[in-house]
Parts: C-alpha cells; structure tokens; sequence
C-alpha cells in the first residue's frame, strides 16, 4: 500500500466530493502563493531597470563642463559640481589682471609719529588706515595713489593699495603698513617681486 492510500484511508478517510474539494483548495493555496513569486520578480527587475536608466543619466550628466562661481569645472572629475549644477550663476566674475611685475624692496611701518609725520593715521592721499584697520595700505613712491599690488611671495593673495608716500629718497620700495609695531619690526627689511595690477 502506497503512503498515500495509507493516508486517504486511515488519516484522513474523505469522500469522493471531499477529496476534490482538498485538491482544488490545495491547487488555490498553490496558485495564490506562487502568483505574487513573479510579480515580486518583475518588481525587481523594474527597478534595476530605473536604477540602471538613472545611472546612465548621471553618467551624461557628469561629462558636462559646467561654470559654478565664475570657475570651469568638469563635473566629470568634481562630483559636487553635478549637485550645484542647478545653483550656477550666469554672473561673470571679475578677473585680476596682472600688468607688470618687478622686485623692490618691502619693508614695514605703523601709525607713529616717530615713523610718519604729526598726523600718523592719516596718508598722504588722506586715508584714516587707523580708522580702516585692513593692513591693506602700502607707501610706495614710484606708483600712482589708488594703485592695487600683490606680494604673494610674502602675503599670498591679499591686495594692496598705494596710499601714502616715502621719504623721496626712497624710490624703489615699498612700506607695508601694519596695525602691531612688533610686527612691523619682525618683518624686517625684504626683497620680493610686487605685481600691479589693472
């Protein structure tokens, strides 16, 4: 006797009518649990489907130059700038150009009277620096007032700007005004290129 007949006889003894029954709901249960199995499936390959679309997207989207702040960058090799693509500017960005470069010597001096004159705030073009408080003033007699210079080998990128003069005996350097006097001293006397700038 078969494992099944030992169970439709003893275990469960159905009729005919029930038997059919047993086979058709087992055959729903079957039916019903493997429906979702490939709904499930297509699911998933739907979304690795829109995974790999917004892949390709990103891809294109990343060989694109874009302008962010008034620099070029390739978006390929920054990938922060593919997220700020959206917030680029159009505004054009100023562009210092350098006319001329020489080397001086570059020396330091403060508000006191001992170094200046009996109104030592005040430049000879009539700049307050004491007021101002930027260390962003230079004498220098050999170029024009208003003149912007760069000393990157000592101050990098800060700009300068000629407000006051020297002693005329000195034509070929520049004084950096400093708010510190032991600062001032510190500096020294040095030799550096300075680049005007238009």
């Amino acid at each position: 006797m078969t494992l099944l007949q030992k169970i439709k006889e003893e275990i469960l003894p159905l009729s005919t009518k029930q038997t059919v029954i047993l086979v058709i709901i087992i055959a729903c249960l079957f039916q019903f649990s493997l429906f979702f199995a490939p709904a499930l499936a297509d699911e998933a390959v739907k979304n690795s489907e829109i995974q790999a679309e917004g892949q390709k997207i990103v891809a294109a989207e990343s060989q694109e130059i874009v302008a962010i702040d008034g620099v070029i960058k390739d978006a390929a090799f920054d990938p922060a700038a593919t997220l700020s693509v959206q917030a680029s500017s159009t505004v054009p960005v100023e562009t210092e150009k350098i006319i001329s470069a020489s080397r001086h010597i570059i020396t330091a001096y403060n508000s006191e009277v001992a170094q200046t004159d009996d109104s030592p705030c005040i430049t000879a073009n009539g700049f307050n620096v004491c007021e101002h408080g930027q260390e962003d003033t230079i004498a220098a007699n050999f170029l024009r007032f208003g003149t912007k210079v760069k000393i990157p080998e000592l101050f990098g990128d800060r700009v300068f700007v000629v407000r006051d003069r020297m002693a005329s005996r000195y034509t070929n350097r520049v004084d950096v005004w400093m708010k510190d006097y032991a600062e001032a001293v510190n500096f020294g006397v040095k030799v550096a290129t300075i680049q005007v700038m238009e």
